[in-house]
């Protein structure tokens, strides 16, 4: 599965359009994970169990979007975005999103 966050594919040709595609999932922070990240605030860096998770809920967000638009009948999928929305104050959305198509 190609995915791409630009309307085209080099060398491909899409010869149908399917629709828009999403995949998303929610994350709760823990405890124990902001408790570190406290620390993390007095002397500044990364926090890197936060990356870790965000990267992991990415991840997720793009299998679930990809299994949809296979689901479709596609084989790429174009104009791919992501955006990311709180929910409360310690759980977060991550949703990606974009058009379904077939390419030759």
């Amino acid at each position: 599965m190609k995915i791409t966050t630009s309307s085209q594919i080099a060398g491909k040709t899409i010869v149908e359009t399917l629709g828009i595609v999403r995949g998303n999932t929610i994350r709760v922070r823990h405890l124990g994970r902001d408790i570190l990240a406290q620390f993390r605030m007095l002397i500044g860096g990364e926090v890197h169990d936060y990356t870790k998770m965000m990267g992991e809920a990415r991840e997720q967000a793009i299998d679930r979007m990809v299994d949809e638009a296979r689901a479709a009948g596609a084989n790429a999928v174009v104009d791919v975005r992501f955006t990311t929305s709180y929910i409360m104050t310690s759980a977060a959305e991550i949703l990606v999103y974009g058009t379904a198509v077939v390419v030759e």
